[in-house]
């Protein structure tokens, strides 16, 4: 009696058949969500929201620091020199200062100077007129390197240079930058929690959604199931549903946060040119649009890898 023979099956003809399954599946959970377009649409609107917040607020720190990276290159410290300070002392300190290549410029303002441009700016020239003596000191202006002095080290720097004995006194208006710095991180830090509770909300939607799929089909997988067929393949299109909603949720949320960019671009460029700056609105670079679909996608499969994981295991065939 003549048996069976085994036929064995080569590597490339096992790769080619995943790949023609793997295409067949993604296609048919594309084609599964286009079936269904005002609930598809509902649920993708909904993740790419949750999406495009994060990204909207990465975007306003983004900016934020890049404005105040702008604030830290104008920083000045000015030095008021001793009434009894003469020119040759003054002009001497500065060469000492000019000497530190952690200082971008040193400059000095003489008396006069400092007079002329107090009567410009202060409104009261005519009152000035009437003063025997000039009370106004000398000034040198330092301009720190922001490369080699943190805002951090301004104020050590300051309270050193005081320590000169022809320097009275010193300004130097950066409280309010280490407050709005400080302001800053604790954005960051409750952006960062709130990206995370979008997350699991991303994971949460998807993971109900593919659930909901499940129990539509609950029937359809009993039978599959009874006939042999493995977990790794019933799980498969389900899989590629959850990796579709993430992505195109994702590439939503993409375009959301460039046409919010591109809307608020003119108005802020528009302010700029009123306080006489280059600066303009920072978007999402073409790499972060990238890495915002690729998120969103990984979240969609996760979330959907998830719920299968665990609804699957509650069918059994009956």
């Amino acid at each position: 009696m003549a048996g069976a023979t085994a036929h064995k099956v080569s590597f490339l003809d096992r790769f080619k058949m995943a790949l023609f399954l793997h295409k067949k599946n993604s296609t048919d959970s594309l084609l599964s969500i286009l079936k269904q377009p005002t609930n598809s649409l509902l649920t993708i609107m909904v993740l790419a929201i949750a999406l495009a917040l994060p990204g909207i607020f990465y975007i306003m720190t983004n900016n934020a620091k890049a404005l105040s990276s702008n604030w830290e290159s104008t920083m000045a410290i000015s030095l008021y020199l001793e009434e009894s300070a003469g020119q040759q002392q003054a002009q001497e300190l500065v060469g000492q200062l000019l000497a530190q290549d952690k200082f971008q410029s040193v400059s000095l303002t003489s008396k006069e100077q400092a007079l002329e441009e107090f009567k410009k700016y202060s409104g009261i020239g005519d009152s000035l007129e009437m003063l025997t003596e000039n009370p106004l000191p000398m000034v040198i202006n330092v301009v720190p390197d922001e490369a080699k002095v943190a805002l951090s080290e301004l104020q050590p720097l300051v309270e050193s240079l005081e320590k000169n004995p022809i320097v009275d006194s010193s300004s130097l208006d950066a409280e309010w930058i280490n407050r709005y710095q400080e302001i800053l991180k604790i954005s960051e830090k409750i952006g960062s929690f709130i990206s995370l509770l979008l997350a699991i909300g991303v994971l949460l939607i998807v993971g109900n959604t593919i659930r909901l799929a499940i129990l539509n089909r609950r029937e359809e997988i009993q039978v599959i199931k009874l006939v042999g067929a493995t977990d790794a393949f019933i799980r498969r299109p389900f899989l590629y549903t959850g990796l579709w909603y993430g992505l195109m949720a994702g590439v939503i949320a993409a375009l959301m946060i460039s046409i919010l960019s591109n809307l608020v671009a003119s108005s802020t460029g528009r302010l700029a040119e009123l306080y006489q700056s280059q600066y303009q609105l920072l978007g999402l670079s073409l790499s972060q649009t990238f890495t915002l679909v690729g998120i969103g996608a990984l979240l969609g499969l996760f979330g959907s890898w998830i719920s299968v994981r665990k609804h699957l295991k509650e069918i059994q065939p009956t």
